[in-house]
């Protein structure tokens, strides 16, 4: 564990260990699985389909299509299943979702075992709804950088990036790693962490 400015981040083994294990205790407890399994079916549903809604709109719910050609519309939608993303930033998107659900269903835990206030849970909050918004960045790639980096004059900048906005899912799961590892920080032995970053 390196600490810096008084924030602890993981570095070592025994860091990665700890989240790890963790995690699979909050998940080995059926009601918290099924939390981390809506959330990632929610939080992936929401990025894919935030980048179809005219197509969903027009097609699955307006469309004349019969119901099961509807149905396979929107799951071609998805990553791995139809053609709209690539290996590499489907993966991501999978991941990041993932990492979501599992984070959402430790802060649930950590608030209901052991009574952590909401001023304390405010941290981990904040790391999935940046590692959301991270997430959704990547479904868009480039598209929101390019909004941004044109009201600097600098929009050209975007086309640089090498991984065609994979880097925005690549910071949302490290922003939901570091979560992850502040609350199981937390949690060891009993005690109230949460995030040690002040907001």
């Amino acid at each position: 564990m390196t600490t810096l400015a008084g924030v602890r981040f993981p570095t070592t083994r025994s860091d990665v260990r700890l989240v790890a294990r963790t995690a699979r205790l909050v998940l080995s407890l059926p009601a918290y699985a099924l939390v981390a399994l809506v959330v990632w079916i929610v939080t992936l549903s929401a990025f894919v389909l935030s980048q179809n809604i005219a197509l969903v709109g027009d097609v699955v719910i307006g469309g004349s299509l019969p119901p099961a050609a509807r149905l396979r519309v929107l799951a071609e939608l998805y990553p791995f299943v139809g053609t709209s993303y690539s290996l590499l930033s489907g993966s991501a998107l999978v991941v990041v979702a993932a990492l979501t659900g599992v984070d959402l269903a430790m802060v649930a835990y950590h608030v209901r075992e052991h009574g952590l206030s909401t001023r304390g849970s405010g941290g981990s909050a904040a790391g999935v709804v940046l590692g959301a918004l991270g997430a959704g960045c990547a479904a868009c790639g480039s598209a929101v950088l390019a909004g941004v980096l044109s009201l600097v004059g600098a929009s050209g900048l975007a086309l640089l990036l090498p991984l065609d906005g994979v880097e925005f899912a690549l910071l949302a799961s490290l922003a939901l790693v570091l979560s992850m590892y502040w609350l199981a920080d937390g949690m060891r032995g009993g005690e109230i962490g949460g995030c040690p970053v002040d907001l």
